[in-house]
């Protein structure tokens, strides 16, 4: 009976000399395979990543901890917003809620991968889910962009809603009305989906002010406001993104101002407005670094389908001086205030195209016929070009469309640079 068990426990001791010989044999073989893996550098991941769409860079970040890493970093993420198109961001209403929606609901769904502005305002200020009160489908808007390329118009969708207007864009942020409280904005980055509220501020209707959201290399994000007032007076007031209030500062002269429906335009380190709706003479211009204002003429009177835009980093102003001739004016730079005539377009009758914007990597206007046509000119072959919509793409009549581009970018690391620089 003893020699029985001896012989047993020598088999199973057997058994666990050879299970462990084979984990081990195991283990060596897939430490040799990991080593077989060539080893790419990290300069060189990072300029694959940088060339994915936003949509799959976002996914891209948690493949592994290096992935994410490279994709959060600062450097990252400036580089792919060089590389960023320019887009048109826009709200919808949202479609889909049946006509029986009522109060006695006790709430309104969403889908789950829907990002809610005023679900994440709520989380904000921690207001508990039974107090919350409740919002009619009706009203929501789904934040969407338009991207213009190569002929082609494709809209694409954030899956997000919000209740407010956009106000104001710059790298990728924007600027848009909390519903939930009068006057109130937020501010959020629609890709990363990233937001957090601002202070109140100086409180006027929509039609009688403009807002203009700016980056300052030593002071990061400011958001520029301006507001008429009965007496036609314009006042100023601006907020450093993270400050917890806005700052007043002195406005435009009397009269240079009469109208505040276009957006302001950022180029060669300023905001400009054009004052008139129509036979404007010059714009008004607000440098970013001393928050002054200035008054700088045009080339030419503008006119009601005229519009400034940045192209190239410069300041451009475009212009109808005839029928079938559109001009394309530059300014490099704020000293000297010298417009220099850059192109002639003159292709036909295009008095009713309103210019829309200039690609950021090819010499290429867009435009906007009265009919909701989109057309891009080529200056390298010198046509016009009808734009078609894709399957489900259009654009809407009375959209409001704000120029924009898709980015990783946050407000919060740029506070942390811009303390490093005027340390430094």
């Amino acid at each position: 009976m003893a020699e029985k068990a001896c012989k047993g426990m020598g088999l199973l001791k057997l058994a666990e000399e050879r299970a462990s010989l084979k984990k081990k044999l195991d283990e060596e073989k897939r430490k040799q395979q990991l080593d077989s893996v060539p080893y790419i550098p990290k300069d060189c991941v990072s300029n694959i990543l940088i060339r994915l769409p936003i949509e799959s860079l976002q996914r891209s970040r948690f493949v592994c901890k290096p992935w994410y890493s490279i994709i959060k970093s600062p450097t990252f993420i400036r580089d792919h917003l060089q590389r960023a198109e320019k887009v048109f961001i826009f709200l919808s209403p949202v479609k889909g809620f049946s006509r029986q929606w009522s109060d006695q609901e006790s709430c309104f769904h969403e889908n789950p991968n829907t990002f809610s502005v005023e679900s994440k305002i709520f989380e904000l200020k921690s207001v508990n889910v039974l107090h919350r009160p409740l919002i009619n489908p009706y009203l929501k808007y789904a934040i969407k962009y338009m991207v213009l390329a190569d002929g082609k118009i494709r809209i694409h969708d954030y899956n997000a809603t919000c209740l407010g207007k956009i106000r104001a864009s710059c790298d990728g942020l924007i600027v848009a009305d909390n519903m939930l409280r009068k006057g109130e904005l937020m501010i959020m980055n629609p890709v990363t989906r990233e937001l957090n509220l601002l202070p109140l501020g100086t409180i006027y209707p929509p039609h009688d002010e403009s807002f203009g959201l700016v980056y300052c290399h030593t002071r990061g994000y400011i958001l520029v406001h301006l507001f008429r007032d009965e007496s036609q007076f314009i006042g100023c007031e601006v907020l450093q993104i993270g400050d917890k209030s806005w700052r007043l500062i002195d406005g435009p002269s009397f009269g240079l101002i009469k109208w505040l429906g276009y957006d302001p335009v950022q180029a060669i380190g300023a905001l400009h407005w054009v004052p008139e709706i129509d036979h404007s003479e010059h714009i008004v211009t607000m440098t970013i670094v001393d928050h002054k204002f200035h008054k700088i003429m045009l080339p030419k009177t503008g006119r009601f389908n005229d519009r400034i835009m940045e192209a190239y980093d410069h300041l451009c102003f475009v212009t109808h001086e005839e029928m079938n001739e559109i001009n394309i004016w530059i300014l490099e730079s704020m000293s000297g205030e010298a417009w220099t005539k850059k192109y002639t377009i003159a292709i036909g009758c295009i008095r009713d195209l309103i210019p829309l914007y200039f690609s950021r990597f090819k010499w290429e206007l867009y435009f906007l016929d009265k009919d909701n046509s989109v057309f891009g000119f080529d200056f390298e072959d010198e046509q016009m070009k009808k734009f078609t919509t894709v399957k489900g793409s259009f654009m809407l009549s009375g959209a409001e469309y704000t120029l924009h581009v898709n980015s990783l970018v946050s407000w919060q690391w740029e506070e942390i640079d811009c303390v490093d620089a005027i340390s430094a």
